[in-house]
């Protein structure tokens, strides 16, 4: 069983506003309590393609393991790791985000997109944000109602989780917004 699920939100900032935040959600001593799944993050690796502009990063992230708590206690883990690579590509405006749990793959795996582009009705002033999510438990493929419950908790834990994140990333842009006219929040 698979459980999957997508998101689109707009945010009415333009798209260098919207990406920077991105950069900042983790590292903002003022989101450690709204976003207390995230443990730490890492940054792995960074490059820039001088021929094609784009930028290619690799962070490492450790996040309390997501799901039900007699999951957790079944794997004798609390906390999971993963890998998120981002590709940002300036010219065309796109910033595209894929995480994958690297750890407890035996027992479950994540994958989550994220992309950022200029929205198609104001690509000045608005971004769109696609998310897409896929959560697959593993061991429980025999028993098939208990894995789509355990997924259907995983998939409301990770939206619940995405709801905050974009309030995170919503305050780093007004910030952002009031450093760039010069005004302090």
């Amino acid at each position: 069983m698979v459980k999957a699920y997508a998101q689109e939100h707009i945010y009415k900032h333009p798209w260098e506003r919207v990406t920077s935040a991105s950069w900042r959600k983790f590292a903002d001593p003022e989101n450690k309590r709204t976003l207390s799944h995230i443990l730490e993050v890492d940054t792995l690796n960074h490059k820039l393609d001088s021929l094609s502009g784009k930028l290619y990063t690799t962070r490492a992230l450790t996040i309390h393991a997501p799901g039900p708590w007699f999951v957790r206690k079944i794997i004798g883990q609390d906390i999971c790791h993963c890998v998120e690579t981002t590709v940002v590509d300036a010219q065309s405006k796109s910033m595209q985000l894929t995480t994958r749990n690297v750890s407890l793959q035996k027992f479950i795996e994540v994958e989550e997109k994220i992309r950022y582009d200029p929205h198609p009705d104001n690509p000045m002033g608005w971004t769109i944000c696609q998310q897409e999510t896929s959560i697959r438990i593993k061991p429980l493929s025999a028993l098939a109602s208990m894995a789509e419950k355990v997924e259907q908790r995983c998939a409301e834990r990770f939206m619940q989780n995405s709801v905050k994140g974009r309030e995170v990333m919503e305050r780093i842009c007004r910030y952002l917004e009031a450093e760039s006219s010069g005004m302090a929040l």
